[in-house]
Protein backbone atom coordinates (compact mmCIF):
# COMPACT_ATOMS: atom_id res chain seq x y z
CA UNK A 1 0.00 0.00 0.00
CA UNK A 2 1.12 3.46 -1.03
CA UNK A 3 0.04 6.37 1.16
CA UNK A 4 0.47 9.84 0.38
CA UNK A 5 0.39 12.13 3.80
CA UNK A 6 0.49 15.43 3.36
CA UNK A 7 0.99 18.15 6.37
CA UNK A 8 -0.32 21.88 6.39
CA UNK A 9 -0.13 24.67 8.23
CA UNK A 10 -2.96 24.43 11.38
CA UNK A 11 -1.68 23.00 14.69
CA UNK A 12 -1.88 19.40 15.26
CA UNK A 13 1.83 18.62 13.88
CA UNK A 14 2.41 16.11 15.94
CA UNK A 15 -0.90 14.09 14.99
CA UNK A 16 1.13 14.17 11.49
CA UNK A 17 3.98 12.51 12.81
CA UNK A 18 2.17 9.66 15.07
CA UNK A 19 0.69 8.99 11.37
CA UNK A 20 3.65 8.70 9.41
CA UNK A 21 5.24 6.38 12.53
CA UNK A 22 2.47 4.41 12.75
CA UNK A 23 1.68 4.01 8.69
CA UNK A 24 5.35 2.90 9.26
CA UNK A 25 5.13 0.10 11.38
CA UNK A 26 2.74 -1.25 9.25
CA UNK A 27 5.57 -1.51 6.60
CA UNK A 28 3.37 1.27 4.25
CA UNK A 29 4.78 3.07 1.71
CA UNK A 30 4.96 6.89 3.34
CA UNK A 31 4.91 9.72 0.59
CA UNK A 32 4.89 13.19 1.91
CA UNK A 33 4.27 16.99 1.48
CA UNK A 34 4.89 19.10 4.30
CA UNK A 35 3.69 23.19 3.26
CA UNK A 36 5.55 26.12 4.60
CA UNK A 37 3.35 27.20 6.74
CA UNK A 38 3.21 23.92 8.35
CA UNK A 39 7.03 24.30 8.90
CA UNK A 40 6.13 27.04 11.10
CA UNK A 41 3.74 24.99 13.17
CA UNK A 42 6.41 22.33 13.46
CA UNK A 43 8.65 24.46 14.65
CA UNK A 44 5.87 25.82 17.16
CA UNK A 45 4.75 22.17 18.68
CA UNK A 46 7.83 19.96 18.30
CA UNK A 47 11.76 19.54 18.71
CA UNK A 48 11.79 17.88 15.32
CA UNK A 49 14.03 19.35 12.41
CA UNK A 50 12.93 19.26 8.98
CA UNK A 51 15.25 16.62 8.22
CA UNK A 52 13.81 14.44 10.94
CA UNK A 53 10.66 14.70 9.13
CA UNK A 54 11.71 13.60 5.96
CA UNK A 55 13.46 11.17 7.53
CA UNK A 56 9.69 9.86 8.68
CA UNK A 57 8.93 9.01 4.80
CA UNK A 58 10.00 7.19 1.87
CA UNK A 59 9.61 9.84 -0.67
CA UNK A 60 9.60 14.07 -0.06
CA UNK A 61 7.96 16.51 -1.73
CA UNK A 62 8.33 19.82 -2.18
CA UNK A 63 4.89 21.67 -1.46
CA UNK A 64 5.39 23.66 -4.75
CA UNK A 65 6.26 20.79 -7.32
CA UNK A 66 2.82 20.77 -8.97
CA UNK A 67 4.09 18.67 -11.31
CA UNK A 68 5.42 16.27 -9.31
CA UNK A 69 4.38 12.18 -9.93
CA UNK A 70 1.89 12.66 -6.85
CA UNK A 71 0.44 14.53 -8.71
CA UNK A 72 -1.00 13.03 -11.36
CA UNK A 73 -3.57 10.43 -11.71
CA UNK A 74 -1.31 7.87 -13.56
CA UNK A 75 0.89 7.77 -10.05
CA UNK A 76 -0.26 4.64 -8.53
CA UNK A 77 -0.98 5.48 -4.97
CA UNK A 78 -4.09 4.16 -2.40
CA UNK A 79 -4.69 7.00 -0.22
CA UNK A 80 -4.25 10.78 0.65
CA UNK A 81 -4.18 11.67 4.14
CA UNK A 82 -4.09 15.55 5.01
CA UNK A 83 -3.12 15.52 8.49
CA UNK A 84 -3.34 18.71 9.87
CA UNK A 85 -5.88 20.19 7.40
CA UNK A 86 -5.43 23.90 7.72
CA UNK A 87 -9.27 26.02 6.96
CA UNK A 88 -7.12 27.54 3.95
CA UNK A 89 -6.47 24.09 2.18
CA UNK A 90 -9.54 22.35 3.16
CA UNK A 91 -11.42 25.08 0.98
CA UNK A 92 -9.37 25.17 -1.49
CA UNK A 93 -10.10 21.39 -1.77
CA UNK A 94 -13.45 22.02 -1.43
CA UNK A 95 -13.97 24.58 -4.13
CA UNK A 96 -11.49 22.68 -6.92
CA UNK A 97 -8.88 24.96 -6.70
CA UNK A 98 -5.51 23.06 -7.35
CA UNK A 99 -2.12 25.98 -6.68
CA UNK A 100 -0.03 23.66 -4.98
CA UNK A 101 1.42 20.52 -4.28
CA UNK A 102 -1.27 19.23 -1.57
CA UNK A 103 -4.15 21.13 -3.37
CA UNK A 104 -3.13 19.30 -6.47
CA UNK A 105 -2.42 15.55 -5.15
CA UNK A 106 -6.02 16.05 -3.17
CA UNK A 107 -7.73 16.52 -6.39
CA UNK A 108 -6.19 14.05 -8.39
CA UNK A 109 -7.18 11.47 -5.74
CA UNK A 110 -10.91 12.45 -5.47
CA UNK A 111 -10.67 12.49 -9.55
CA UNK A 112 -9.56 8.99 -9.17
CA UNK A 113 -11.94 7.97 -6.61
CA UNK A 114 -9.26 6.97 -4.06
CA UNK A 115 -9.53 7.53 -0.41
CA UNK A 116 -8.60 10.78 0.60
CA UNK A 117 -8.73 11.57 4.34
CA UNK A 118 -8.71 15.53 5.77
CA UNK A 119 -8.52 15.90 9.53
CA UNK A 120 -9.32 19.37 10.10
CA UNK A 121 -7.59 21.44 13.13
CA UNK A 122 -9.91 24.48 13.75
CA UNK A 123 -12.59 25.17 17.21
CA UNK A 124 -14.90 26.67 16.79
CA UNK A 125 -15.91 25.78 13.29
CA UNK A 126 -17.24 29.09 11.26
CA UNK A 127 -20.32 28.56 9.15
CA UNK A 128 -17.72 29.32 5.93
CA UNK A 129 -15.59 26.03 7.42
CA UNK A 130 -18.47 23.78 7.81
CA UNK A 131 -20.05 24.33 4.26
CA UNK A 132 -16.32 23.73 2.98
CA UNK A 133 -16.50 20.43 4.88
CA UNK A 134 -19.66 19.57 3.39
CA UNK A 135 -18.43 20.19 0.11
CA UNK A 136 -15.47 18.21 0.65
CA UNK A 137 -17.29 15.37 1.86
CA UNK A 138 -19.39 15.33 -1.20
CA UNK A 139 -16.72 15.07 -3.83
CA UNK A 140 -15.65 12.33 -1.91
CA UNK A 141 -13.14 12.67 1.35
CA UNK A 142 -13.68 11.53 4.43
CA UNK A 143 -13.31 14.21 7.06
CA UNK A 144 -11.99 13.53 10.53
CA UNK A 145 -12.02 16.16 12.94
CA UNK A 146 -9.30 15.64 15.99
CA UNK A 147 -12.08 15.30 18.80
CA UNK A 148 -11.71 13.63 22.09
CA UNK A 149 -13.28 10.16 22.84
CA UNK A 150 -13.76 9.63 26.71
CA UNK A 151 -14.75 6.09 26.35
CA UNK A 152 -11.08 5.34 25.78
CA UNK A 153 -10.72 7.07 28.77
CA UNK A 154 -7.79 8.70 28.38
CA UNK A 155 -4.89 9.61 30.33
CA UNK A 156 -2.47 11.62 28.50
CA UNK A 157 -2.77 13.61 25.21
CA UNK A 158 -1.02 10.83 23.63
CA UNK A 159 -3.89 8.54 24.48
CA UNK A 160 -6.55 11.03 22.37
CA UNK A 161 -4.30 11.01 19.90
CA UNK A 162 -4.23 7.26 19.73
CA UNK A 163 -7.59 7.33 18.99
CA UNK A 164 -7.83 9.97 16.17
CA UNK A 165 -5.05 8.34 14.56
CA UNK A 166 -6.60 4.77 15.01
CA UNK A 167 -9.96 6.25 13.07
CA UNK A 168 -7.70 7.69 10.77
CA UNK A 169 -6.08 3.65 9.73
CA UNK A 170 -9.62 2.30 10.15
CA UNK A 171 -10.85 4.32 6.98
CA UNK A 172 -7.76 2.92 5.40
CA UNK A 173 -8.79 -0.89 6.36
CA UNK A 174 -5.64 -1.34 8.34
CA UNK A 175 -5.78 -3.20 11.78
CA UNK A 176 -4.54 -1.38 15.07
CA UNK A 177 -4.11 -1.49 18.66
CA UNK A 178 -4.22 2.25 19.15
CA UNK A 179 -7.56 2.09 21.60
CA UNK A 180 -10.17 -0.23 22.93
CA UNK A 181 -13.30 -0.40 20.66
CA UNK A 182 -16.60 0.51 22.34
CA UNK A 183 -17.30 -2.55 24.72
CA UNK A 184 -21.15 -1.87 26.48
CA UNK A 185 -21.94 -4.64 28.65
CA UNK A 186 -25.29 -5.71 29.00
Amino acid sequence: MKVLVAITGASGFPLAVKTLKELGKKEIERHLIVSKNAHKVREQETELTSEQIEQLCEHYYKPDAIHTSICSGSYPINAMIIVPCSMNTLAKIAGGIEDNAITRAAGVNIKQERKVILVPRETPLHLAALKNMVKAKQQGCSIVPPMLAHHTKPKTIENSENFVIGKILELLGIEHTLYQEWNVKK
